[in-house]
């Protein structure tokens, strides 16, 4: 395999569960459209029979059919496979079935008629998240003396409820950290929620937060509960606290002091008992210097403020890592070894993506690899010294490139290693999907359909 050829991944699959035959063909022709691997159902008795003939990593389906409702097709999923992913859609959408959907266990909740970019945005993170394809999967693996300690001290802290700082480098597991803790608090058999500050441009990001009523602006034809409101008695998770819009930052500091806000378009407050951790792969303290960051919401949010070791300061741990995530990928009873010489290659790399990468390097490698995972089974290396990813986007360093230069270079090998995919692109730079599309248009690169053909 050459240093230009990348490894194409396998399409994401989706059972979509609706009694709408309108509605089942769009959201089947947009999902194809998109890469997806697609089945089809036209209500809660198919859905089941076909899940249960081929469980799905994700399931869209319609609350109320007439054989039965998305919440009863939902719990007979978590009993053959409670990993599987679940979105749940409704045309009759109503503050009470969001939150009752998501204490139920759904992990998302959308109204009729939906806009497919959310609904695939939404399903991305949630098969991320869900499915172990970043650090979380790593079920805090490691005996390192400094991860250890970042880890018992997470283990305490979860006994109080106390609201919680985790900053760290992206890719190290903030998010596997804070779902820990939420396990161990008393708040464990209440919702876990989380949402992605920088997912949503700041006009949709207040709405997401703090739901709105129906008029509260143009295309709010139904009254929407917002993440604070969905886990109300559970944990919150703040992900990318630090991309939080300034205009923002006083409405979530009012929540954090009075645990109350009010929906868009409403006057009535709403009183929430939850718990609030928040993370971010930034230095919020160089934010409040520079005047990103409001001081007194840094110093409400950091009560126990939390860190999580780089992946080239604990490299000991590699080994059973890499050991982990092949077990992880491989099927059940086929795990292959591991070279001795590509565990020592692996100690030797600095892991700028930290355990996100190291995770993407084994799947890969379980997917090439005949019986032995080896230097062949993830040719290219990603850290072989003068190895090109792309044609035409030299990843070389030399003396005199300026850091905007550098920049521009490697964001352009990373598109052209994913195929112009930007979410992708953003988890492998461990940045996120905001700076991605903000870097592109700073640095005028070419659209993302450029890509399809490369």
């Amino acid at each position: 395999m050459s240093c230009a050829e990348t490894v194409p991944l396998p399409a994401p699959q989706v059972l979509l569960v609706d009694d709408d035959a309108g509605m089942r063909a769009g959201l089947e022709t947009s999902f194809t459209r998109h890469g997806w691997r697609v089945e089809t159902a036209a209500g809660v008795i198919e859905g089941i029979a076909r899940f249960r003939r081929h469980p799905h990593p994700l399931v869209v389906t319609d609350i109320r059919m007439p054989d039965g409702d998305g919440f009863f097709l939902m719990r007979q999923v978590h009993t053959w496979e409670p990993r599987t992913a679940v979105i749940l859609l409704t045309a009759f959408g109503s503050v009470p079935d969001a939150v009752q959907a998501v204490q139920a266990g759904a992990c998302d909740y959308l109204e009729k008629p939906v806009v497919f970019e959310v609904l695939e945005r939404k399903a991305q993170e949630i098969l991320a998240r869900v499915q172990g394809t970043g650090p979380e999967a790593s079920e805090l693996v490691g005996q390192d003396p400094a991860w250890r300690k970042a880890v018992e001290r997470a283990r305490r802290a979860a006994a109080s409820d106390a609201d919680i700082l985790i900053q760290a480098e992206s890719g190290t597991g903030k998010e596997m950290l804070a779902r820990m803790i939420h396990r161990l608090s008393p708040r464990h058999e209440r919702p876990f929620v989380a949402v992605n500050c920088a997912a949503f441009p700041e006009s949709l990001l207040e709405s997401e937060l703090f739901g709105h009523t129906r008029g509260a602006f143009t295309g709010a034809t139904v009254a929407k509960a917002g993440k604070f409101e969905l886990a109300d008695g559970g944990t919150l998770l703040l992900d990318e606290i630090g991309e939080m819009p300034l205009s923002l930052q006083p409405k979530l500091l009012r929540v954090l002091q009075e645990r109350e806000f009010d929906r868009l378009g409403d006057t009535r407050p709403i009183k929430v008992n939850l718990r609030i951790i928040a993370t971010t792969n930034r230095s919020l303290e160089a934010m409040v210097r520079e005047g990103r960051f409001r001081a007194d919401l840094y110093y409400r949010l950091n009560v126990i403020p939390l860190a999580l070791p780089a992946l080239r300061e604990h490299v000991a741990d590699i080994p059973e890592l890499a050991r982990h995530f092949v077990a992880l990928y491989s099927a059940p009873g086929r795990t292959p070894p591991i070279s001795s010489d590509l565990l020592a290659q692996l100690q030797r790399h600095r892991w700028p993506g930290n355990v996100r990468e190291l995770a993407n390097l084994m799947r890969r490698a379980v997917a090439l690899g005949r019986g032995k995972i080896d230097a062949d089974a993830v040719a290219p290396l990603p850290f072989e010294p003068g190895c090109d990813p792309a044609p035409g986007a030299s990843a070389e360093l030399s003396a005199g490139l300026t850091l905007e230069a550098v920049e521009k270079r490697l964001l352009q090998v990373t598109l052209d290693a994913t195929g112009g995919n930007r979410s992708r692109a953003a988890e492998m730079l461990g940045v996120s999907l905001r700076t991605v599309r903000n870097k592109i248009r700073d640095y005028g690169l070419p659209p993302r359909r450029s890509y399809a053909r490369s």
